[in-house]
């Protein structure tokens, strides 16, 4: 009698599940599971990219990126990526090799909150936070995750120049601030550039950093908001 295997896989993101993956070393012990960020995403996206259509191929490539830069501890498991040759930059910034990416600037959350202020202006400091301990922070605000839509792409391979928002809801707490259960959006603009096997070999990030922050400890009273807000770009704040 034939057997069924029931094989396991996330219909946004590649390179999760699958014989590819059987000895991939998990940051957290194991495989992520987006079932709730996911259900949060078809609840809540604002497009519906066709099957096949460029849209659909950026918004899943993007999504299959952030699993293995925030999950995959062994870059050789690294699969959407040129390992030697990728850089990142974020807002402008110098851009930094993978090892930089996580070893300098933290990894994780941490390389997406980079900033220039002053210490004593920081609600959230990077440089304070582990991989470990941004990680907790987030997922325990954003209870069902953070979920990523593709609003618009602007060019398509090798270089893509996309617009995207990321929301969640804030049902839990964050860095001592309560939870409020409002949404929390974060708009922006990234560039990807692939090789010729189409591998990223480039990554840049424009957003305002404290358009997500303003709204996890505005209940708060925080006294280094206003630092936040104040070095708010207005460019920015206008491209969503």
């Amino acid at each position: 009698m034939a057997v069924s295997i029931v094989v396991e896989e996330d219909k946004y993101r590649s390179h999760l599940y699958g014989d590819g993956e059987k000895n991939t070393k998990w940051r957290f012990g194991a495989a992520p599971n987006y079932e709730a960020v996911n259900k949060l995403f078809e609840e809540g996206r604002t497009k519906i990219w066709p099957v096949g259509s460029l849209e659909e191929k950026v918004q899943n490539l993007v999504k299959t990126w952030e699993m293995e830069m925030f999950n995959k501890l062994d870059y050789d498991d690294y699969k959407t990526v040129d390992t030697i040759n990728f850089k990142f930059s974020l807002n402008g910034s110098k851009p930094v090799n993978l090892e930089d990416m996580h070893r300098v600037l933290g990894g994780g959350y941490n390389a997406f909150m980079q900033t220039s202020l002053p210490q004593n202006l920081r609600c959230y400091d990077p440089d304070e936070e582990t991989v470990e301990s941004a990680h907790l922070a987030f997922i325990t605000a954003f209870t069902r995750g953070f979920a990523l839509e593709v609003l618009q792409v602007y060019s398509g391979p090798p270089v893509i120049v996309y617009k995207f928002r990321h929301w969640g809801f804030m049902e839990g707490p964050f860095k001592g601030h309560a939870p409020t259960g409002e949404k929390v959006e974060l708009f922006g603009m990234a560039v990807f550039e692939l090789d010729e096997k189409e591998r990223i070999v480039k990554v840049e990030f424009f957003f305002d950093r404290g358009e997500l922050l303003g709204r996890l400890v505005t209940k708060g009273g925080d006294d280094n908001l206003q630092g936040e807000i104040s070095s708010s770009c207005p460019f920015l704040k206008n491209i969503s």
